[in-house]
């Protein structure tokens, strides 16, 4: 073998590398950039760019000594750096979540290790005043060997961490010779367990720093409130001796807003900035500090901000914060974990669009430039270590009782010492890295490792360093029943998935440790379904801090697009890995092109910055509540308001500022606004929340969210309806009815009606010699099972709804004079198991083709909840622009529906359907009047005077159902339109809490009508 077994020394994690310190770049006195950007460094060279590269299956393929100057490597393929193997066709995709991808043998990895060799050709120029050079990795998976100039370099691991290399003996003028050898796996490959992609390389950038025989070397910024003044002290450590340096901290304009110029003694600067202006998320105030010594200047940008905690309660600069946050990995379809500049600041910008304030870097550090982005553009941080050992968990076990598999999964790696000085060591690249970044609130330790001894040791550096910022750690309520460990170093009480009723019970016990949901609210295909419920519950209590969903995009690989132009992208299993977590890694709020799901837009306005909560509409008294931390409405936003009646907008406005006092953050405002309300109709007033001045992603007038209230009149009825409904009454006609063993034919003036009574239901519905149905009319019960239906759909799967159908027990029928009546008793069934629901229906002809439903349902308590019911109807395919009066635009639920409003919408079939990668129930809209399906030629409406709820699509629930890939789905020969009395919640169970009780559809007995109007 080429290299030493490094890769499986628990003890040899890092050879030749720098110290760790913080992240800078240094420039030329001559030649420096305040904006700190690095590309404009005279001091920074980039090496990115396109290496010659081989690949070998396993490390024992490797015989060349590749790294050697002599070396021709010129047949060697080429390969982006920074970039990942596997999206270069080398080696094969392969996503896990938390299983080891290779046997859990610690610190050994297979055998047959699969890496990859590179070789670059770079010149350098040495500079006169910065004759040192270093060599600098901001991110490699897994491990990695460097050599220049055919000389050793070093090796490091920790595939998110800085490695740096002191290379001034090695490098030389004019051109030079890169050679690195990554390897796939090594013993940090246990400490990596993230639920992710795995992929292989060089996948951030890599450069080259020029620097002076002395300077400064590392600094640390602490930021002091003291009577009205911001104390800016600094730990500094030198290159060598102590040298003279100047400080220079420049405010907001550009003016001096301190200094310092002299010699240090013991290293520590403190600087006094008069009245200053605080940084936090809403108005991400930075100062620039000058760093100045001989031949080198360092600038970097600072907030000043005060963290603390009190009685359990978490403060930021003094104000009680909730954290409306994600869980953010690095990904993308096509670059995988290789996010350049412009990707994070997307990412941002979305971010900002949807009132997200907080970012969990989940489960590792991010590129060092994202943290500069996040002080810049004003998030919350929790900064994660990359550690994750989850897949000590999944050992096999034939106890697997809770005590002995916490027991097991802690001693394996968590609470085994041999594995602290690696736990401490990434701790350390962390916090070291990024200790001056203003948006960091938080260090954590890792992810979903157990706990013991190497994170109590991780927790007790952490503190000691740093420790103006608070701890985490969720994983440490896995703790075994015959231990008592050390949490005295743990600030925070964090959980995942917890109920509402957790959370309320948290509250009442004695821990005075803020709580805080790393993870919550299952982001997952069709979801997340509780973000409402736990807003309410982060805001009534002080000592709970918010949350951060997960996550924040789904992970797919780009594959192109198929015949029909549609792209495809690919998920676990789908590259022939074992082993896979299929689908699990599509659990964003966004796609894996950033186009946000509707869960996204439910989660911004959900956590919209300010709240109706009381209105009263006889004296036009609006009470509003301001849920921003630090910024009142009067300087943040406008309130536009209209009403309307029957979708039509009547009145609209922005309210005068001059009508009502500012509202300040946290607390409620009231504003009167004089508004008409007509006699009838159904009518609503709509507040809308527009940004006042622009920001750095958004514009002047940006809808940041809204409110809407129902609108008393003196009848509160729809017009529409109404209309619909005395049309469909008609007046005395003729029929014609014929009856065999199998059908009732009923014919009117303008219509022939089919009536099925084996099933209890319609098979041809003729209107004006025009076709209503491809396909029989049938009662539903099935709907596609969504991503967070995964724990309920095998109780549905076991009872066969997704095989029922009706059974009719008997049918008789009565001719008046202005309709027909037919009266069927019949059941919902399948096979192998008993009636699951009876219903006895009532259907009712009308002259002009009107038709209305009464359908008294009752089932049987055996079977769970249902997933919806009500009817579906098979419509002529060119029946495909709707148009209806509910809640819209979005697609909405009963427990997903904060996004939309209630309005007039139309909209074409194709465009109510949310193209999830896995398809699965999707495009309902609910609260509706009416909805009308319009063909060229001919019409159906269907309304009710109770609300219900209609899906219009392209495809059918089968096909749903049955595809595990959106690319591949089929459209219908017709329109599927579902009218759903109701449907079940959507929640967020793929990983998260049961739904809750409200949001099921568990109703053993209930009644829906409904009525159908066909018209030319």
């Amino acid at each position: 073998m080429l290299v030493p077994r490094h890769y499986e020394n628990l003890h040899l994690l890092h050879e030749n590398t720098m110290p760790n310190r913080s992240y800078y770049i240094p420039a030329s006195r001559a030649l420096f950039d305040l904006t700190s950007n690095r590309e404009r460094s005279d001091r920074f060279q980039l090496l990115n760019g396109n290496w010659k590269f081989r690949y070998y299956d396993s490390i024992y393929d490797l015989s060349e000594e590749f790294y050697r100057e002599d070396y021709d490597a010129s047949h060697f393929d080429e390969i982006p750096v920074p970039g990942c193997f596997q999206n270069y066709g080398w080696d094969k995709h392969q996503y896990t979540n938390t299983r080891y991808p290779f046997p859990m043998d610690p610190p050994y990895v297979p055998q047959e290790n699969p890496c990859g060799a590179y070789v670059h050709h770079f010149s350098y120029k040495r500079e006169e005043q910065a004759p040192r050079s270093y060599l600098n990795f901001e991110g490699v998976d897994s491990c990695f060997y460097v050599w220049l100039n055919g000389s050793y370099a070093g090796y490091s691991q920790v595939s998110h961490g800085t490695s740096e290399f002191d290379v001034t003996a090695l490098i030389r003028e004019g051109e030079n010779i890169l050679a690195v050898l990554v390897l796939k796996w090594c013993d940090g490959s246990y400490l990596e367990d993230q639920d992710k992609f795995r992929m292989t390389g060089i996948f951030r950038d890599v450069y080259l720093l020029k620097r002076p025989e002395e300077g400064i070397y590392d600094y640390f910024f602490h930021t002091v409130l003291k009577e009205g003044k911001a104390h800016i002290q600094s730990d500094i450590t030198f290159m060598g001796k102590e040298v003279p340096i100047k400080v220079t901290v420049l405010d907001g304009n550009g003016q001096v807003a301190a200094a310092m110029e002299e010699s240090l003694s013991g290293g520590t600067i403190d600087l006094i900035v008069d009245n200053p202006f605080l940084w936090n998320a809403e108005q991400p105030y930075l100062y620039t500090v000058i760093l100045e010594s001989s031949g080198e200047v360092l600038v970097d940008r600072l907030g000043i901000r005060e963290i603390a905690m009190r009685e359990g309660v978490f403060y930021f600069n003094g104000q009680n914060i909730k954290f409306r946050g994600v869980n953010r990995h690095d990904s993308d379809p096509v670059t995988g974990f290789t996010i350049s500049l412009e990707q994070m600041k997307e990412d941002l910008r979305l971010m900002k669009e949807h009132n997200v304030n907080a970012i969990r870097t989940s489960h590792y550090p991010n590129a060092p430039q994202f943290y500069q982005l996040c002080d810049e553009y004003g998030f919350y941080v929790i900064d994660e270590a990359d550690n994750e050992s989850h897949g000590a968990a999944y050992i096999y076990m034939e106890d697997r009782s809770s005590d002995v598999w916490r027991n097991r999964w802690n001693h394996g790696i968590s609470d085994n010492p041999e594995f602290t000085q690696a736990t401490v060591d990434r701790v350390k690249l962390l916090v070291e890295r990024d200790k001056n970044r203003t948006c960091v609130v938080i260090w954590s330790m890792g992810n979903e490792c157990a706990y013991g001894c190497t994170f109590e040791a991780a927790l007790a550096w952490t503190k000691e360093f740093d420790p103006s910022r608070l701890t985490h750690y969720e994983g440490a309520r896995y703790r075994s029943a015959d231990k008592i460990y050390d949490y005295s170093n743990l600030d925070l009480y964090s959980r995942m998935y917890a109920s509402l009723e957790e959370i309320h019970e948290y509250r009442k016990r004695e821990e005075k440790k803020p709580f805080i949901l790393c993870e919550y609210s299952h982001a997952m295909g069709n979801g997340p379904g509780d973000l409402e419920d736990y807003f309410h519950v982060f805001h009534q209590y002080d000592e709970v801090c918010g949350g951060f969903v997960w996550e924040w995009c789904d992970h797919a690989i780009d594959q192109g697009r198929n015949l029909d132009g549609k792209p495809m992208y690919l998920y676990g299993g789908d590259h022939g890995e074992y082993p896979h977590d299929s689908n699990f890694c599509m659990d964003g709020l966004v796609y894996p092109d950033r186009t946000p799901h509707t869960g996204l837009k439910e989660y911004k306005n959900v956590y919209r910055p300010i709240r109706l909560t009381d209105f009263d509409q006889k004296d036009g008294k609006l009470v509003f509540h301001n849920y921003m931390d630090f910024v009142s409405v009067k300087n943040y936003a406008s309130l536009a308001y209209e009403v309307t009646c029957d979708g039509e907008v009547l009145e609209r406005g922005v309210m005068e500022e001059k009508h009502f006092e500012d509202i300040l953050p946290h607390k409620d405002g009231t504003v009167f606004l004089n508004i008409s309300v007509p006699e009838s109709g159904v009518c609503y007033l709509k507040i809308q929340y527009l940004l006042k001045k622009p920001s750095a992603f958004l514009e002047a007038g940006y809808v940041l969210g809204f409110d809407e209230v129902h609108l008393l009149n003196q009848d509160g009825k729809n017009q529409k309806t109404i209309f619909l409904w005395e049309k469909a009454k008609g007046q005395e006609g003729t029929f014609e009815v014929k009856e065999s063993d199998r059908h009732l034919t009923v014919s009117g003036k303008d219509f022939s009606y089919i009536y099925n009574k084996l099933t209890g239901c319609f098979e041809n519905m003729s209107f004006q010699n025009n076709s209503l149905l491809n396909r029989p009319m049938e009662y539903n019960i099935w709907r596609a099972p969504t991503d967070n239906d995964s724990r309920i759909k095998s109780k549905w799967l076991e009872a066969h709804y997704h095989r029922a159908g009706a059974r009719a027990y008997d049918t008789t029928y009565a001719v008046e004079k202005d309709r027909v009546q037919i009266r069927t008793t019949l059941s919902i069934l399948a096979v192998s198991v008993q009636r699951i629901m009876d219903i006895h229906a009532l259907w009712t002809i009308l002259p002009g083709g009107g038709l209305e439903g009464r359908l008294e349902v009752k089932k049987d308590r055996e079977f769970p909840e249902l997933p919806r019911f009500g009817l579906r109807l098979f419509l002529p395919k060119g029946m495909d622009q709707v148009t209806y009066y509910g809640l819209g635009p979005y697609e909405n639920y009963i427990d997903k529906k904060r996004a939309s409003f209630h309005g007039l919408f139309t909209s074409c079939v194709k465009d109510l359907h949310e193209d999830y990668l896995k398809p699965q129930e999707n495009g309902s809209r609910g609260d509706c009047d009416f909805v009308t399906v319009k063909g060229e030629n001919i019409s159906l409406t269907a309304f009710s005077k109770e609300k219900f709820s209609f899906q219009a699509s392209v495809y059918t629930q089968e096909e749903l159902t049955q595809k595990a890939h959106n690319f591949e789905l089929v459209p219908s020969d017709s329109t599927v339109l579902c009218l759903d009395y109701r449907q079940n919640g959507i929640g967020s169970e793929s990983c998260g809490p049961d739904m809750q009780k409200r949001y099921m559809f568990d109703e053993e007995e209930f009644s829906f009508i409904l009525r159908l109007v066909p018209a030319l």
